[in-house]
């Protein structure tokens, strides 16, 4: 393909490249590293949140193929970071109003001390034999992201939590009957990390067939061709696409500013959704006062595009 052609094809794809990362690694001089990377984000014209702990680097960015690149080999640059992978995707507009390096304890909070994925962690699994694995009867699925999350999409089959945040996981396990009638344990997550922590958390608890899905379900949409497919709906994504689809392309959720709930074209089409203001999730659960304060948001992020521009507070 020449160049020309390649262009066309990532303009119709989107303007922007997003890229989703994490790395485990011990990583003593997290803080250090802080300003130099916003340094480079900036330089660079990235947007996105970046998270540094002891433990590593997790986040999601987005830019110019060139941008992305200098952020990437910035860290591969770095020792701890040689082996970082990263998975790709496209954005029609920029899905991030800033950029954010932030310090962190964790990378991904399960607030479990002792939990090493370094140390002990579940197998790997490539997502072309990802189906083989959940369609054995022996297998018992888990899908380890939280309820809202799990609302638009999930693999055909697989037991949901239904936590409100990843924190609640390690209780919802011990507390959890049956877990142990099925030999093996399939687990999955949007990216992969999360996995690597509950895969581990799964293992110090006596679990020993834990399997999870390498690069999570952005690697499988990506890689498994929809005919193929068990995913069934959108995957959510914590950037202003809101949802992703089959070859990760953009899907067709916004989400609802007032409760962050992902929104479908059926829920915008209630009649108690209100843009920026209310939706079928939150109606009953705001006060007037609430509702109020909203609008005037709304009229706000309004004004904002009018002019051309973001409103920081959308």
């Amino acid at each position: 393909m020449t160049n020309s052609a390649t262009t066309l094809l990532q303009e119709a794809q989107g303007a922007f490249l997003v890229a989703a990362l994490y790395h485990f690694a011990r990583l003593h001089r997290f803080a250090d590293l802080r300003d130099p990377l916003q340094a480079v984000c900036d330089e660079n014209g990235v947007k996105g949140t970046l998270l540094l702990a002891q433990e590593g680097v997790n986040g999601t960015i987005a830019g110019t193929e060139a941008g992305i690149a200098a952020v990437l080999a910035f860290l591969r640059a770095q020792p701890e970071f040689k082996d970082l992978e990263h998975k790709e995707s496209r954005a029609v507009a920029m899905p991030f109003l800033r950029m954010k390096v932030r310090i962190k304890k964790e990378i991904v909070t399960m607030g479990v001390e002792d939990i090493d994925p370094l140390t002990i962690v579940g197998t790997y699994v490539e997502p072309k034999d990802w189906n083989a694995l959940i369609s054995d009867p022996e297998t018992l699925v888990i899908d380890t992201r939280n309820d809202y999350e799990t609302a638009i999409g999930t693999f055909r089959g697989a037991l949901d939590p239904q936590t409100k945040t990843f924190r609640e996981f390690p209780d919802w396990v011990k507390n959890s009957t049956g877990l142990h009638n099925k030999p093996k344990i399939a687990m999955y997550c949007t990216g992969g990390i999360r996995c690597e922590k509950a895969t581990a958390f799964m293992k110090s608890q006596g679990f020993d067939e834990v399997y999870h899905l390498k690069g999570g379900i952005l690697k499988y949409l990506e890689e498994t061709p929809p005919q193929e497919s068990l995913w069934e709906g959108a995957c959510f994504v914590f950037d202003d696409r809101v949802s992703v689809t089959h070859g990760l392309g953009e899907g067709e959720h916004t989400l609802c500013h007032a409760c962050r709930q992902p929104l479908t074209l059926e829920e915008r089409a209630s009649p108690v959704h209100e843009e920026g203001v209310a939706c079928v999730h939150c109606h009953d659960t705001r006060t007037d006062e609430d509702r109020e304060r909203y609008r005037q948001r709304q009229r706000q992020i309004e004004l904002a595009k009018k002019r051309g521009s973001k409103h920081l507070g959308s």
